[in-house]
């Protein structure tokens, strides 16, 4: 399962890491992107697991070297460079896989396919950590999912038919700790048709609706297509063209010097809200934009 060059996970880490290096391998010609972010957040796990014994170092070092080699060769991916692309790049994948189960499901298509893209979406879920503290509709999003998984699989494995849609009155019913691929489509891991093929039907088909805020929402009848696009930084060329050497930024309205730092977290904002108004996700965008604007205005978020 591990990539050429990176050492056999150790006993110690298997439990705890082997999920995210599984998603990571079917990803390496799929969408490197998300292959990296996922070995980078098994790494930092495993870090604070065990980084004392032989066997754990040994890994951790041939995987540190595999993640600078990596980045390397996706010295052109702006998504690995630069984190608040990569964050939106890992958050729309794991929606729209999301959204894949979450259509699939509600309509009473129970699966092994449909475990794994929860299971994975919320995986994925898990990675985006690594940006930060969730928002709290991705953090419902992903103990729905992995709850999820659970549940249809527990009712295929003993011959009852799942119920379609949430079963909780809320959100407390869905945290599952400790749920991985080695839980999921029988005793040990997923057969090996369970693929991310373009054509396997774990993507949303044309047509299909916007991510629910919460796991509770109930599918929206009809939508146009969602044209899926990547954030694009502004080029610095064109930047450099418009800002001569004596330039000063125009002052805040409320009187506020801003640090650039706090810029780069109303360019967060912005970049989410963008996200969620591409699945026309009306409450996070409007989230996010009013995260911004109080910063932007009052230098404190």
């Amino acid at each position: 399962m591990s990539a050429p060059g990176i050492a056999t996970i150790p006993t110690s880490l298997k439990g705890a890491i082997q999920k995210y290096i599984r998603v990571a391998v079917e990803h390496d010609k799929r969408d490197p992107v998300i292959a990296y972010y996922c070995r980078l957040y098994a790494m930092q796990q495993a870090m604070a697991i065990d980084k004392s014994s032989l066997e754990a170092r040994q890994y951790l070092v041939s995987l540190m070297d595999f993640l600078e080699k990596s980045k390397n060769q996706l010295k052109d991916e702006q998504a690995v460079h630069n984190e608040i692309i990569g964050q939106a790049h890992v958050e729309n994948y794991a929606l729209k896989l999301f959204l894949y189960a979450d259509n699939e499901d509600r309509a009473g298509h129970f699966g092994k396919n449909v475990i794994k893209a929860f299971l994975t979406s919320s995986l994925l879920m898990d990675v985006l950590t690594t940006f930060g503290d969730l928002s709290e509709d991705i953090e419902k999003n992903r103990r729905y999912a992995k709850w999820k998984a659970l549940y249809i699989n527990k009712c295929i494995q003993s011959g009852e038919t799942p119920i379609a849609g949430p079963l909780p009155e809320d959100g407390d019913g869905y945290d599952i700790p400790g749920i991985g691929f080695e839980n999921v489509a029988g005793p040990s891991e997923p057969p090996n048709h369970m693929t991310f093929s373009t054509d396997s039907g774990l993507y949303p088909a044309p047509g299909a609706h916007a991510p629910p805020s919460t796991p509770q929402d109930p599918p929206a009848s009809t939508q146009q297509p969602i044209p899926q696009r990547s954030p694009q930084p502004t080029p610095r060329a064109a930047v450099s063209q418009t800002v001569t050497p004596d330039w000063e930024p125009p002052p805040n309205p409320a009187g506020l010097k801003l640090t650039p730092e706090q810029f780069q977290k109303g360019i967060k904002y912005c970049k989410f809200a963008s996200s969620a108004m591409q699945y026309e996700d009306a409450k996070t965008a409007i989230d996010n934009l009013t995260k911004a604007l109080r910063l932007l205005t009052t230098g404190k978020e």
